[in-house]
């Protein structure tokens, strides 16, 4: 690709707060999500050295801010990527709850800017907007949110925020505010990105698509005078052997039958989420079409929604 590579590359790990298995799919092999599990997962990534850990967000997982407020005490270095919802959230409120964790865990707050891609889902958070309209949403939301959390006391009148008096007492730690991650892969999303973020997001596709899709963020943030640095996000399976890496990928998807896999990519379909469109298509819902470039495999996604690619392979 030809965007440099930073002098050290930041490594987040995954909290799972919908729970956990051994195999895609099936509850067998499950555990079911606890404090103390939770809590394991976090300090030993804190111990092993990793940059921060990513809370996912959704009705299918624990809330991400109680769970990352719980955690911070009992970790000392990691720190916790955490979901704002434009949308569901006023930017008042969840200025102040940006503030709040990025103080008493003094610092250590990633922000994940999520706008939500199943529209079914967010009806039932009381979210009745269109595609484009939650991106409308997210960029004003945005722009009111980094003021207050700059300092600034905010009267605005716009489309779909009217804030009167808005501030915030108690300042976050990192200043002007936490980092601003985001991931979306429409041309509203990417628009979105270029012009408010600071680190813009993809999952794991093959790596020509990957440099299209950042290209075309670049140049935006060029356009508007802006320079954003990039991650993504893909599972690791890794054995001692690539052969003994690749078997653990099969036998991740060894308890799915294709009824399974019909019914997930069915609830996929309904979404109108373009990069949760880009994951399915990369294997058609076809288990024997899963290594999508070397060392790329496309299994996770079979039946499960968003990042849905692993590197498989040897350290």
């Amino acid at each position: 690709m030809s965007a440099e590579i930073p002098d050290r590359i930041k490594v987040l790990w995954f909290l799972p707060t919908h729970g956990d298995s051994r195999y895609l799919g099936t509850s067998e092999g499950g555990r079911a999500v606890d404090l103390d599990y939770l809590t394991q997962v976090a300090q030993a990534a804190d111990t092993l050295g990793y940059y921060g850990v990513l809370l996912p967000t959704g009705r299918s997982c624990e809330d991400s801010w109680v769970v990352a407020s719980a955690l911070a005490p009992l970790t000392k270095r990691l720190r916790f990527l955490v979901a704002v919802r434009p949308g569901l959230q006023s930017p008042t409120l969840a200025a102040r709850m940006t503030a709040t964790l990025d103080r008493i865990s003094n610092g250590r707050l990633l922000i994940n800017v999520v706008t939500g891609g199943d529209p079914l889902e967010n009806k039932g958070d009381g979210i009745f907007l269109s595609h484009a309209e939650r991106y409308e949403v997210t960029q004003e939301f945005l722009q009111v949110y980094k003021r207050l959390l700059r300092g600034e006391t905010v009267e605005h009148e716009g489309r779909h925020f009217h804030i009167e008096d808005g501030r915030l007492l108690f300042p976050p730690v990192q200043a002007p505010y936490p980092p601003l991650y985001f991931g979306g892969s429409s041309d509203a999303g990417s628009v979105v990105a270029a012009e408010e973020i600071d680190k813009y997001l993809t999952w794991g596709e093959p790596p020509a698509d990957v440099e299209r899709k950042l290209d075309g963020v670049r140049k935006l943030a060029d356009k508007a005078g802006r320079k954003l640095s990039f991650g993504i996000r893909l599972h690791v399976i890794a054995r001692e052997t690539t052969a003994e890496a690749w078997a653990a990928a099969d036998r991740l998807i060894s308890r799915l039958d294709d009824a399974t896999i019909a019914s997930a990519q069915k609830v996929f379909a309904r979404m109108d989420s373009v990069g949760q469109a880009r994951m399915s298509a990369l294997h058609g819902g076809d288990r024997s079409k899963l290594e999508i470039a070397p060392n790329l495999w496309a299994g996770v996604g079979l039946v499960r929604g968003g990042a849905g690619t692993a590197l498989v392979g040897d350290p």
